[in-house]
């Protein structure tokens, strides 16, 4: 009798179970089929409460406050003022300003004249540069473009450092080791390579001096100034630390001083020159420096040092982390520091040719090219390259991180980065510039980048008209 009870009332729930199943299956597809409708019901009274909030409380009760803060001081200005409430200390910015100042984008090429005519496509056209046309030994690149300074361990890590230095190498051009300790075997993975002078304990060893092709003297730098540079250690791997020759360093931060110490005066700096001059086996020597007010004061004092090569960094310049204020509140504008160098140095170089470089918002061919028309030699590029090169691993970080966090020393996912794909990218980047640049040339009916010239510009803004000098379209 017990077995025959179990087995009824086995027999009822299941029944019972099978019947609840089918109820919340017809449910299912009942709320299924309603819920156009009753999302269209939440959504309608949703809406209808946030608009009777809106236009019926006080104006300081009002979320209309916030847009007006928001348009007053705009996103970007507010989230960095947020920032600055939640750290207590210096906000450090990346990338560079994000100020809109006259650039590059205010002049446009004037085709050839129908009497002279544009060059075929099959026509051969020269956009290869010499660096230092003054020193024993100039440094001949493919194109006249150049990855700017991103150290290792200051700003990239090492697999992205090498990255650089891999994919100048395939596009014919020079890769700048920066301010950190330069990536082991960096001489073999760079054909041209700029080593970059500063005033730290770790600062380039004569070893590698001497196998440069050249040698930039680091006084500043667009994004921030003439500063020092203060690299956190905290979370700073042994290896890095290591090469920083920072084992035993007390503190929590590493520091790169401003300028060179004992480099003051013009004997001083003249004295250094020639000492890298000779250690180099005169290779050109380089001081690169921050573009302000004083510039020709500045351009008098390199070209008295006795250099070939002088970089300057306009206030578009970017950098991996350098004081917000000194970011977008410091410097002049990159075209306006090219348009009052070349002429100053033309004027005052005497016998020796000096060369002109600039960076600091250089983002596309046309920039590159008419930086060129305008009297520099070449250009340094250093966000676009960090962007070239990251390409399409920055899908490795995005969405819930920064793009750059591959690119980082201390990017979350750092490891994730692969070299030799990056390199191939940013090969691509300025292969692709390159011939964009060919065919410039070619719509202005010029065989050769030494034919450009200024004249072969116009302006259509009237700001960038002042300033370039250039006819007002």
């Amino acid at each position: 009798m017990g077995n025959w009870q179990l087995h009824q009332d086995t027999l009822l729930w299941a029944k019972s179970g099978v019947l609840l199943l089918a109820v919340l299956a017809c449910l299912g597809l009942l709320l299924a089929a309603l819920s156009p409708f009753w999302m269209r019901f939440v959504i309608n009274r949703t809406v209808d409460h946030a608009v009777r909030q809106l236009f019926s409380d006080p104006y300081t009760k009002n979320l209309l406050e916030g847009v007006t803060a928001l348009q007053r001081f705009g996103v970007r200005t507010t989230l960095e003022n947020e920032l600055r409430a939640h750290i207590g200390k210096t906000l450090d910015k990346p990338i560079g300003s994000t100020r809109h100042f006259p650039n590059f984008d205010g002049l446009l090429f004037s085709p050839a004249p129908v009497a002279t005519g544009a060059l075929d496509m099959a026509s051969t056209v020269d956009v290869a540069t010499v660096i230092g046309s003054g020193a024993k030994r100039p440094m001949h690149i493919a194109l006249p473009v150049m990855i700017s300074a991103m150290g290792y361990g200051v700003a990239v890590n090492k697999s992205f450092a090498r990255a650089l230095a891999k994919g100048a190498t395939l596009a014919g051009t020079a890769y700048n080791v920066g301010q950190g300790p330069p990536v082991q075997g960096v001489r073999d993975l760079a054909e041209h390579l700029v080593v970059q002078y500063h005033g730290a304990s770790w600062r380039p060893a004569e070893s590698l001096l001497r196998v440069a092709d050249m040698i930039e003297i680091r006084l500043g730098q667009g994004a921030n100034a003439g500063c020092g540079t203060t690299i956190p250690t905290k979370n700073m791997p042994k290896e890095l630390l290591r090469e920083f020759g920072a084992e035993s360093a007390s503190g929590d931060s590493l520091y790169i001083p401003a300028g060179i110490p004992g480099v003051h005066t013009i004997r001083e700096a003249r004295r250094l020159v020639e000492h890298l001059r000779k250690l180099s086996r005169g290779a050109p020597i380089a001081v690169k420096m921050a573009a302000g007010q004083a510039l020709e004061r500045d351009l008098m004092w390199a070209i008295k040092a006795g250099v070939d090569v002088i970089v300057i960094d306009g206030a578009q310049g970017g950098t991996h982390g350098s004081p917000a204020m000194v970011v977008d509140d410091f410097g002049i504008p990159t075209l306006h520091a090219l348009c009052r160098a070349v002429p100053f140095v033309r004027a005052h170089q005497g016998r020796r040719n000096v060369d002109i470089v600039i960076s600091g918002g250089i983002r596309t061919p046309g920039d590159m090219l008419k930086a060129i028309a305008l009297g520099a030699t070449a250009v340094y590029i250093g966000t676009a390259a960090l962007f070239a090169a990251t390409h399409l691993q920055i899908t490795k970080a995005i969405p819930f991180e920064p793009p750059t966090q591959v690119a980082w020393e201390n990017g979350k996912v750092r490891q994730r980065f692969n070299e030799d794909k990056g390199a191939q990218s940013l090969a691509h980047f300025l292969n692709s510039c390159a011939d964009e640049m060919r065919q410039g040339l070619r719509a202005l009916g010029k065989s050769s980048l030494t034919l450009l010239s200024e004249e072969d510009l116009v302006a259509w803004q009237p700001e960038v008209a002042r300033i370039t000098g250039r006819p007002l379209v």
